[in-house]
């Protein structure tokens, strides 16, 4: 490992979190966490099952150490309206399919902190979450009590979202979590006032016009056939009398 005192900085490199990290990792990862993690999760880490790493290394070491980890980011990428966030963009119906990446663990060990390497452990995961295309942000939970991960995050530009009341339980007792949030590819914090009442006003004419598209369906199929195709020759030349103008602006709120 690296001594503190020394004044030669490490070369750090980052890469994907591998299966020989293995035991690294979940030594790592009990020295770090007061929670501890079951042994299908550090499988599903280094074996990329459904989830995103990044490992940093020190290269600049001469032992056999130069490839074992001494950081690490661990992500998995979920659904926006399966996260706890939904609401944040929900004023977008026009993207379902929209994604968030999750982080799920971050940790350098004690003798490497302090170098920067935190740090540009979470901006490989904006640039990856940057990368795809239907995704909105980057977020994740930090325990009430840990200080110097909320101002970490700050730092880092994430923004706080919520507080969440007795999210965790350790060791026989609740604390609450602060969620923050990395917008990325247009996502942004809730609209204004004004905005939010302008989405609602033209989500709700949308959802008079479907009533009333559904309503006039109904009634043209109770209607003789020889009846409609006699009506429908009016409205047409109505419709060439009296031309809709639709404005190209879009007033909605856009993520």
């Amino acid at each position: 490992m690296l001594d503190p005192r020394s004044e030669i900085y490490p070369s750090i490199e980052y890469r994907p979190i591998q299966p020989s990290d293995l035991e690294v990792l979940e030594k790592i990862h009990l020295s770090l966490f007061p929670i501890r993690y079951e042994r299908e999760f550090f499988l599903n880490v280094v074996n990329g099952h459904g989830i995103i790493s990044w490992g940093a290394v020190d290269t600049s070491r001469s032992d056999e150490g130069r490839d074992e980890l001494i950081g690490f980011v661990t992500t998995r990428m979920i659904a926006a309206k399966d996260s706890e966030i939904e609401d944040l963009f929900r004023y977008n119906y026009s993207h379902k399919d929209l994604t968030l990446l999750y982080i799920l663990t971050l940790g350098v060990v004690d003798s490497y902190r302090n170098l920067g390497i935190a740090s540009s452990l979470v901006r490989e995961v904006i640039k990856h979450a940057a990368s795809v295309s239907n995704c909105r942000g980057v977020y994740l939970h930090v325990i009430s009590y840990n200080q110097p991960a909320i101002n970490f995050y700050k730092k880092m530009l994430f923004k706080l979202a919520r507080r969440l009341p007795m999210f965790y339980y350790i060791r026989g007792q609740h604390y609450d979590s602060y969620l923050f949030v990395y917008y990325v590819n247009g996502g942004r914090t809730p609209c204004s006032p004004l905005e939010i009442v302008t989405s609602f006003v033209v989500d709700f004419r949308a959802f008079l016009k479907m009533l009333v598209n559904k309503f006039w369906s109904k009634e043209e199929k109770s209607i003789p056939r020889w009846s409609r195709c006699k009506e429908s020759t009016t409205l047409l030349a109505s419709q060439n009398n009296n031309k809709r103008i639709i404005s190209g602006e879009d007033t909605r709120c856009h993520v």
